[in-house]
């Protein structure tokens, strides 16, 4: 990625659900489930026109099967002008990337790219040390109960935290294709299938919480595509907590 790749303006993140309909009610009480586990949140940063990506699609489908992770794969457009352009390709994910690198200090972004959690980086090939740290990641205490239940074509969402947060957190939606098979016709990966997992197609940022008082959240939800809901640090930093619904 070049530097003036890495100044190309940051649009804002798409929302996909405009004018989504949402109750924003305080809880009586904490809620249940204190002291579970959370799954690992993975986002792998890929192309279809990066010729390092495809050994790192094939760790990171493994990874997507795995019990205790979250695995979503981000397909950014800054390889499009090398002569084939992703067709899951969003330059909201691009900007999301780049809010990384600007939150860590670093002045350049790359493919393909790691990112566990919100706050662990590393090169999207290396499956061993990814493996390592989602093992590590997996020990640390949640500090924020996340609880999803469809309703009658409803999202209903829970968060709570015991004791409550000293810093704020955004809450967001994301909907994405469990696999698709691509056929690569140009470019430096010209002649490859590949088969990609957990792509997402949409991403939205439902609130921000204070982290104090337990809040619920209802939204109605149209599609079959799996869902998450991630609660995340402002930056993006830390993922404080996230959950799927298939």
């Amino acid at each position: 990625m070049t530097d003036q790749g890495f100044q190309q303006f940051c649009r804002p993140l798409r929302a996909a659900g405009a004018g989504l309909a949402m109750s924003l009610l305080s809880l009586s009480g904490a809620l249940a489930g204190e002291g579970a586990q959370s799954p690992v949140l993975v986002e792998l940063f890929t192309s279809q026109g990066c010729i390092s990506c495809p050994p790192a699609d094939e760790v990171f489908a493994r990874l997507a099967d795995e019990p205790g992770v979250i695995a979503l794969a981000l397909h950014v457009d800054y390889w499009d002008y090398l002569g084939w352009e992703d067709a899951f390709a969003d330059p909201a994910h691009t900007t999301r990337q780049k809010r990384y690198a600007l939150a860590a200090g670093a002045k350049m972004i790359y493919t393909p790219q790691v990112i566990l959690n919100g706050s662990e980086r590393l090169q999207g090939a290396r499956e061993a040390e990814i493996r390592a740290q989602i093992a590590e990641l997996a020990t640390r205490p949640v500090p924020v109960g996340l609880h999803l239940k469809r309703e009658e074509g409803d999202l209903e969402i829970e968060v709570s935290a015991d004791p409550p947060l000293s810093h704020p957190a955004v809450l967001h939606l994301v909907r994405y294709l469990p696999g698709s098979e691509v056929e690569i016709e140009r470019g430096e990966n010209a002649g490859q299938t590949i088969t990609y997992r957990n792509v997402v197609t949409s991403w939205t940022r439902l609130a921000d919480w204070q982290g104090q008082a337990p809040i619920s959240l209802r939204l109605p939800i149209e599609g079959d595509e799996p869902l998450v809901v991630i609660v995340q640090q402002p930056g993006p930093g830390a993922v404080l907590a996230v959950q799927r619904l298939d």
